[in-house]
């Protein structure tokens, strides 16, 4: 029989279940895989229990500290995000920079510094438009002002400001535009030195770059030196030297406490605040610095306070001095000498300042004076003593409103004042100031010269007829000695602009520049020599390397002393007596006036045993003067420069001497109509023709000495040697026509 045991039970799953079974078959919801969909039964909430509101789960509550926590937590992974991000840039950026190794300060523009005899600044020249001074040498103010106003932290950062860079940041956010900048002057510097003014990302990270750079390859105070003399601080002034006497007509050694604020106070904007252009704008900016100044401690309230009150600056829109024409004219002739400036360099004229300083004001009063009431806007003056140095040059009324020099660059008609050249041939063909001629209208060809105001005095003497600068004997002489004769007699004695051989040129109608013009009388003055005109004495390096000095010593006679003494005889009448009468003063004197056709130019070229010195006046546009004669305005002016010139030099009488009556006079003829063909014409002289060197003076007046001749002067027959008697024999009018 089966075992009982052993019987088989089928699972059902519809009889009644009881306890056990569902304690042996049940598992709890928690052990399931997947959660049960079953709600679980709710509990009895305690009478203390809040309700929950339906349909929302309740979260665990979090403190502040939760909150602050994970807001650290999170600032901290951006900023090493930040900082990843910002080394790649830095990385990449630093990449595209040429290897540190061959990074290297490029030198500073160099500066033309250009001095007076006297040793005073005429100048500065050059790109900076000033001289580097050292971070000692200058005013202790100016480093304080810059540091205030523009990186106060500049001794502490390493190159870059980051608090700086902050403050800068948070303002563009709060004020919507950036109010602060944010670079610092080791930045500054390295973008002057090394960048573009681009503003752009890979500019800014290339100038932090090279500002860290700087920082280890050299001191604070280098750094800020180097700032100094190359920042820009408006109106073309580079350095705070340019700026200095820019804005002040001083050295930057001299600036006080008020100007310096004003210079660092330019560095914002250095074309809108500069006190040329805005005085105003740039006196506030000037405050402002006085401010951060007593804030950081530099200057104390009493300083404040006299700062505050000092007057406000008042400077011309652009240079104004007539030095500036000085100042250009070396500028001119300095590649000639030394080629191309590499490095500072001051150059010595030979110009005196307090001379080009009273040629000035006598121009500028004249023609304030007297400029609407005459019609005349322009003057010029030069002044050349006897060895060929340009003593004075004024090239015009105002530098500021016109930089073209008129005494060295512009040609006009120098009218009677050309007539010395025409005598001079004459004389040296045998006439002598006693020679007589008729003073009467003449006829020329289809010419007529008048004399002026119509009025002829007859039979007069050379001497006469230069003195009352008659026309109709000027022209009887140039026909007489042919006027090639005038235009090699004046080539030789210094002018160099092409001259049209003709009878007109008797009365100055080929034009010249009063520079040359003046150079041709310094022969008269000096007793026959033409000396090399002259204005740069010597070239120096700023540790006194000399690269150019000026050793031509004197100048080849080109006047014989007899002709000499005859022509300084029969122009020193014109002062005492003749057109130039307004002229004189205490000193033996001589010259010549010049009066263009109209009154267009007005002229008066004369001389002392010491100085010749040249005036002229008129207009740019060629407009006639209200009856201007040389005698007029120019002789005024250059009795006003002469006297005060002269002031305590002893006196001294004119070269050469001529007594009357030393030869025969020859017995003059009525003019007749003469024809200017009938001299037939001769090869026009190159310019800048330099004569047979006879003889030889120093500058200092030494001993002529002979040198070998290598080319004879051309003149007109007679033939006659420079340096030897003037012939006796004179020939008039009659004897040319008759062919004698």
């Amino acid at each position: 029989m089966a075992n009982r045991n052993d019987r088989r039970i089928e699972p059902s799953f519809d009889g009644p279940r009881n306890a056990a079974d569902d304690d042996d078959f049940s598992v709890r919801e928690e052990d399931r895989v997947v959660p049960s969909r079953r709600k679980a039964p709710a509990k009895r909430k305690s009478s203390k229990a809040r309700a929950t509101p339906r349909g929302r789960s309740r979260k665990p509550k979090r403190g502040l500290f939760g909150i602050f926590g994970r807001l650290v937590y999170w600032c901290f992974v951006l900023a090493i995000w930040g900082g990843i991000a910002a080394a790649g840039i830095v990385v990449y950026y630093g990449a595209k920079m040429p290897s540190a190794t061959t990074w290297a300060i490029p030198d500073r523009s160099p500066n033309i510094k250009i001095v007076g005899v006297d040793g005073q600044l005429v100048a500065n020249r050059g790109m900076t438009g000033g001289e580097a001074v050292g971070l000692h040498q200058m005013s202790p103010y100016i480093p304080q002002a810059v540091i205030a106003i523009e990186d106060k932290r500049f001794y502490s950062h390493f190159g870059f400001d980051p608090i700086g860079l902050a403050r800068a940041v948070s303002t563009r956010f709060l004020n919507g535009r950036f109010t602060q900048g944010g670079s610092t002057l080791t930045q500054q510097l390295a973008k002057n030195l090394f960048l573009k003014p681009d503003r752009t990302l890979e500019r800014k990270v290339q100038e932090v770059l090279l500002a860290m750079w700087l920082e280890q390859k050299h001191t604070k105070d280098q750094i800020l030196e180097m700032y100094l003399n190359r920042v820009f601080f408006g109106s073309g002034s580079y350095g705070v030297e340019a700026a200095s006497r820019r804005y002040f007509g001083k050295s930057s050694r001299d600036v006080t406490l008020a100007e310096a604020a004003l210079l660092a106070g330019l560095l914002k904007a250095p074309s809108r605040l500069s006190p040329a252009r805005d005085p105003k704008a740039a006196g506030d900016r000037a405050q402002l610095v006085l401010g951060a100044m007593r804030d950081q401690g530099m200057i104390g309230e009493k300083e404040l306070a006299n700062a505050m009150i000092a007057p406000a600056t008042r400077v011309a829109s652009f240079w104004t001095g007539s030095e500036n024409y000085v100042a250009d004219r070396v500028m001119q002739e300095l590649p000639e000498l030394i080629g191309e400036v590499q490095s500072d360099i001051v150059v010595d004229t030979t110009v005196d300042m307090t001379l080009q300083d009273l040629a000035e004001k006598s121009i500028r009063r004249l023609i304030d004076e007297n400029g609407q009431k005459l019609n005349v806007s322009q003057g010029a003056l030069v002044s050349i003593d006897n060895s060929g140095a340009v003593r004075a040059m004024v090239g015009g009324y105002d530098y500021s409103t016109s930089q073209f020099d008129r005494a060295s660059e512009a040609r006009r008609q120098p009218g009677s004042a050309f007539k010395p050249f025409v005598y001079m041939a004459a004389l040296e063909q045998g006439r002598t100031p006693d020679s007589m001629r008729n003073d009467a209208p003449i006829k020329i060809g289809k010419w007529t010269p008048e004399n002026y105001n119509g009025k002829y005095y007859g039979r007069v003497t050379l001497k006469t007829a230069l003195a009352k600068s008659l026309n109709s004997v000027a022209a009887q002489l140039a026909m007489e000695v042919g006027p090639n004769a005038v235009v090699e007699a004046a080539h030789r004695m210094g002018i160099e602009s092409e001259l049209q051989p003709n009878v007109s040129i008797s009365l100055g109608t080929s034009e010249v520049t009063p520079l040359e013009l003046t150079a041709a009388y310094v022969p008269f003055a000096n007793g026959g020599y033409r000396p090399e005109v002259h204005i740069i004495r010597r070239v120096t390096t700023t540790d006194g390397k000399v690269l150019y000095e000026n050793t031509a010593g004197g100048g080849p006679r080109v006047i014989s002393p007899e002709v000499v003494g005859m022509m300084n005889a029969m122009m020193t009448g014109a002062v005492e007596e003749g057109t130039a009468k307004k002229a004189a003063f205490a000193w033996p004197a001589a010259g010549k006036t010049g009066t263009s056709q109209n009154s267009r130019d007005a002229w008066f070229v004369g001389f002392t045993a010491n100085l010749t010195t040249g005036v002229w006046f008129g207009n740019d546009d060629g407009k006639p003067m209200k009856k201007v004669t040389g005698g007029a305005l120019p002789a005024l002016a250059w009795h006003e420069f002469m006297v005060a010139a002269h002031e305590g030099v002893p006196m001294a009488a004119l070269p050469g001497s001529w007594t009357p009556g030393s030869a025969a006079p020859e017995v003059a003829v009525e003019s007749q109509p003469l024809d200017e063909n009938t001299f037939p014409a001769a090869p026009q002289p190159a310019r800048k023709q330099q004569p047979r060197p006879v003889e030889q003076v120093g500058a200092a007046g030494t001993a002529p000495q002979e040198q070998s001749s290598t080319a004879s002067i051309r003149r007109p027959v007679p033939p006659g040697e420079v340096g030897g008697p003037p012939q006796r024999r004179e020939t008039s009018i009659l004897d040319v026509l008759l062919g004698n």
